[in-house]
């Protein structure tokens, strides 16, 4: 049994739907649904290539018919052979002008292939300071990538006649055969050997591109780091990857990972920063102000009050990073800050004090007894 959703639903049209309704909800659905009008969104693009697969099946009339009989559970397989439904490369403009028809019939006429290639993704890291993550910045780096050949315009050659159609698979890109096991039958398709996938044959090859319809090119590319960034988030730059084979096709996506610099002083938990500021005792017992610089240009002042322990926190709201819910909080983590070595002055004056702020063994058993219990508290 498919986990896939009904055909009917995806498109929301009734079972008995015209063809002129599916027509007309499939439009609505792919507009709203278009990767152009949902950039870096994994489940608009999800979608999408759902109403086109529906869409695909009950706009042909033979292939309607099956679904209305069998489901996604058809004798032979998936229509679109082993691999599934690949997709169709339309434009917003596809949808709103005609045209819909003829790329999607030549999904099961036998006819051109069904997409156009495409170039490959790139991925590459870029790091930045900690300070980008409060203030975002605009950057650029430098990649090298297959580029469409600006000799021969990406078709191979540098003349019309020195390209022509594949006698093999008849410009497809792809051979179909159909293969039977017991009672059934199972269409596949793989890529023709002769052109590799293209569909032409290139007998005049650029001498640019060697008949690739591509060359290596260095380019800058700039791009927008948000404010609040983490590391490991990676910006998607449509059509900045590779050009395809051939003249045929869209430019991969270029991908930017971004790693983080690590600060002197603060760790990052989301939008809040977290440092630990070691005071000596005297600080600590007596309270005191500590000012440092911060990373939006003013003073981060923290006061430390009066009677503080080691391990007690202090809250800066609203001094934290930038995020969806406005600016994180700063929080402050007392240390002791114990000398190595204690001189002879030193130590004779704390001697001095020993009784005064030194430790009641005599009644050390009921302060244990009563640190238990604040910490059962919190």
């Amino acid at each position: 049994m498919s986990g896939k959703r009904d055909y009917y639903e995806v498109l929301e049209v009734s079972k008995d739907a015209t063809d002129s309704e599916i027509k007309r909800s499939f439009r609505s659905l792919a507009r709203r649904f278009h990767p152009d009008k949902n950039p870096d969104d994994a489940e608009a693009e999800t979608k999408f290539k759902e109403v086109q697969e529906a869409y695909a099946v009950l706009s042909n009339p033979d292939e309607r018919k099956k679904y209305d009989m069998f489901g996604h559970d058809q004798p032979g397989g998936s229509p679109f052979g082993p691999g599934g439904f690949q997709g169709v490369n339309i434009s917003i403009d596809d949808l709103f002008g005609g045209g819909i028809e003829s790329i999607f019939s030549q999904i099961f006429s036998g006819g051109r292939p069904r997409r156009r290639s495409r170039g490959t993704d790139l991925l590459v890291n870029h790091e930045v300071p900690f300070q980008t993550v409060f203030d975002g910045a605009e950057e650029s780096i430098e990649i090298e990538a297959l580029k469409t050949c600006e000799e021969c315009n990406g078709s191979g050659s540098p003349t019309p006649e020195g390209v022509r159609e594949c006698p093999t698979c008849d410009g497809r890109g792809r051979i179909q055969r159909i293969e039977k096991a017991g009672f059934f039958t199972k269409q596949v398709v793989s890529d023709c050997s002769t052109c590799r996938g293209d569909g032409r044959i290139v007998s005049d090859p650029c001498g640019t591109c060697s008949g690739e319809g591509r060359s290596r090119r260095t380019k800058q590319v700039t791009f927008t780091i948000p404010p609040g960034i983490s590391s490991g988030t990676r910006l998607r730059m449509r059509g900045h990857g590779e050009a395809p084979r051939g003249s045929r096709g869209e430019s991969g996506d270029l991908y930017i990972q971004i790693e983080v610099h690590e600060h002197p002083w603060f760790e990052r938990d989301g939008s809040d920063l977290l440092m630990a500021l070691p005071l000596g005792f005297v600080e600590l017992a007596l309270g005191t102000q500590v000012i440092i610089p911060h990373l939006d240009g003013s003073e981060l002042r923290i006061k430390v009050p009066a009677g503080s322990n080691p391990g007690d926190t202090i809250n800066l709201p609203s001094r934290g990073l930038p995020g969806r819910r406005g600016r994180g909080s700063v929080t402050v983590l007392l240390k002791l800050d114990m000398p190595k070595k204690i001189s002879r002055s030193l130590r004779k004056s704390l001697d001095s004090l020993k009784d005064e702020i030194g430790t009641d063994f005599d009644s050390l058993e009921d302060s244990i007894r009563d640190e238990a219990q604040r910490r059962r508290r919190r």
